[in-house]
């Protein structure tokens, strides 16, 4: 609950699509990005971080499951924020051909 509220209160500075994603997922997108350690969102980096991470954290080589349970969030937020970016710049195209 605190990290939903806390979530909230970070979505209200991101776009409308943004912030519901970030309440669904229940992880900012600053966040999401702080733990896969990406600036920028490049699909190759973030998969490679993401394998990379998940991987160190996997229990039985010793890791966290609760690590590992970030990482697969701030992923799944990561993805999310590309799909709603990938759907902005379609809907800006279609506008300009009309």
């Amino acid at each position: 609950a605190a990290s939903r509220a806390a979530a909230d209160a970070r979505g209200r500075s991101e776009r409308p699509q943004s912030a519901a994603a970030s309440r669904i997922i229940g992880i900012s997108l600053q966040e999401a990005q702080q733990i896969l350690n990406v600036s920028n969102l490049n699909p190759e980096e973030i998969q490679k971080n993401y394998d990379h991470l998940f991987k160190v954290n996997d229990k039985s080589v010793g890791g966290s499951f609760y690590l590992q349970s970030k990482v697969v969030r701030a992923k799944e937020r990561l993805d999310e924020e590309l799909r709603i970016r990938a759907k902005d710049e379609k809907e800006k195209g279609w506008k300009a051909e009309t």
